[in-house]
């Protein structure tokens, strides 16, 4: 009998617990922009329009408008779509829409250290100190770019290499992004054949690849459950211990070869900081804080930029007259005796909008970080309660009707005025805007440039297959979660 009774109270108590939890989420809701109804506790994490959001955001404006909200669990999150809408809440907003939401999965790998922490003051102090020794080390500056030509040879050669035989491209583009920002944070860069390089480039790839994953989703609702479940998780938590066990190696190493009149690199004028730090400053600046902080920066200066380049390929087999018409400005401004540089940008008007429209004619699937409202706002008609999750759908910006002629279609003629010439669009903004923009952005852009214009000026790529027929989205999207790039061949132009 006692054991009916202990039962009923704890059914009970659930009910109650149920019902007090729905009651608080329809009060809330009832304050805010309208949106797809919540499952109580749940609220819509089980529904795959809403965890697909930069896919899935058309049909929501078309239903609530370009500011709606979806809920993560009890949790609200307001959503804001449109280059108007992100625009006004990004710069016109920006020190309101400026928080850091917190992203579970990241704090629990991170420790909360670092470049993502959910300190604020940790937050600023080590983001202003990691622009300023970025471009100490050239970001921006003609001696990056110079850097970074002469990774294009060394990525040239392994192209040529193949020997006009089908390769994937993949490892190639991912090894000479990295050695990029690996010659920032280490001072030095790779071999593409080195073993241990390789297999950590691996490691970050499939990191990325398990981010937009379903497990990672729960990850980041229920992330103390997860701690006690087998599955994908476990295993991307392991891979990533390798990779941060690398940087306190090269941490410790530079450590004890350090000379503070000479800096090498990042690691070296962190290690720097961190001894004239004073006292209240001095837990920004830990080991365990420059970890994570390369981490994250070797994270975002490879992925995305590798992404870009990939994605050219696809496009340049699926549009050959693109691809020709690239070949012969280049000729023609360039020729076949030096390498591009970034002053041959603007005499490049065509280049230079065919790599601004691969940056607008985003097909990667992992939706960008979520803001916090760092204090109650009016915006729009609505009151956002501090603290409350915003998430800016970057790609509705970049695909928004009222900015772009055509924005279903790759066209680099969204990038030229009526004379050829290059033109800048307010809409373009793929690395979000405001506080929290992409502090790579310069060097993102830089390389992105540099690389493509070296490679179509040697080489001419087709896809293995049948090119004409080729769905890029589905061809782009199969990859960015399978990995399996497709077979190109790449054909040299001059010998």
């Amino acid at each position: 009998m006692e054991s009916v009774t202990e039962a009923a109270i704890i059914f009970l108590f659930v009910l109650f617990l149920f019902f007090f939890t729905f009651l608080k989420m329809y009060q809330k809701q009832d304050q805010l922009p309208p949106g797809p109804t919540p499952w109580p506790l749940l609220g819509n994490i089980l529904q795959k329009d809403v965890l697909q959001l930069s896919q899935t955001y058309p049909k929501f404006i078309k239903k609530y408008g370009p500011m709606f909200t979806v809920w993560m669990g009890t949790k609200p999150m307001i959503v804001l779509c449109g280059y108007e809408t992100v625009k006004d809440a990004l710069v016109n907003y920006a020190e309101e829409f400026g928080g850091q939401s917190p992203i579970p999965f990241f704090t629990y790998m991170t420790k909360d250290r670092g470049l993502i922490t959910t300190n604020e003051m940790k937050w600023k102090e080590l983001r202003k100190f990691t622009m300023s020794t970025l471009r100490n080390f050239g970001m921006g500056k003609k001696t990056m770019a110079e850097q970074i030509q002469e990774e294009a040879k060394c990525l040239v050669e392994a192209v040529e290499a193949t020997q006009g035989q089908n390769f994937d491209p993949s490892n190639h583009v991912l090894s000479a992004v990295a050695n990029v920002i690996c010659s920032v944070l280490f001072g030095s860069r790779y071999d593409y054949k080195d073993q241990d390089f390789q297999e950590y480039l691996c490691i970050l790839m499939g990191f990325l690849r398990f981010f937009d994953t379903f497990s990672a989703k729960v990850c980041n609702f229920i992330p103390k459950i997860m701690d006690y479940l087998p599955g994908q998780h476990k295993r991307t938590y392991s891979d990533l211990e390798k990779v941060f066990d690398l940087i306190r190696q090269k941490v410790e190493f530079h450590r004890q070869t350090l000379d503070a009149q000479n800096p090498r690199d990042y690691i070296d004028c962190f290690l720097i900081r961190s001894e004239k730090e004073p006292t209240f400053t001095n837990d920004f600046y830990t080991t365990e804080d420059l970890v994570m902080t390369v981490f994250v920066l070797f994270q975002g200066g490879t992925a995305s930029t590798t992404q870009a380049l990939l994605l050219s390929f696809l496009l340049m087999t699926k549009f050959p007259h693109i691809q020709a018409k690239v070949q012969q400005e280049i000729d023609d401004v360039i020729g076949t005796n030096r390498c591009p540089s970034m002053e041959d940008r603007m005499r490049l008007p065509f280049t230079n909008a065919v790599v601004h429209e691969i940056l607008r004619y985003e097909l990667v699937s992992i939706n960008p970080a979520a803001r916090m409202m760092t204090q109650p706002t009016k915006f729009r008609g609505y009151t956002i309660p501090q603290n409350t999750a915003v998430l800016p759908v970057i790609v509705s910006v970049l695909f928004d009707p009222m900015h772009w002629e055509t924005p279903e279609k790759f066209n680099p003629g969204h990038f030229l005025n009526t004379r050829g010439e290059f033109r800048m669009r307010d809409a373009f903004m793929p690395f979000s805007a405001g506080k929290r923009a992409c502090p790579g952005e310069s060097l993102a852009q830089m390389e992105l440039f540099l690389f493509f214009s070296t490679l179509l000026q040697n080489f001419t790529f087709q896809l293995v297959g049948d090119q004409e027929k080729m769905d890029i989205k589905s061809v782009w999207s199969d990859y960015c979660r399978n990995g399996g790039y497709p077979q190109l061949v790449a054909i040299r132009r001059f010998v």
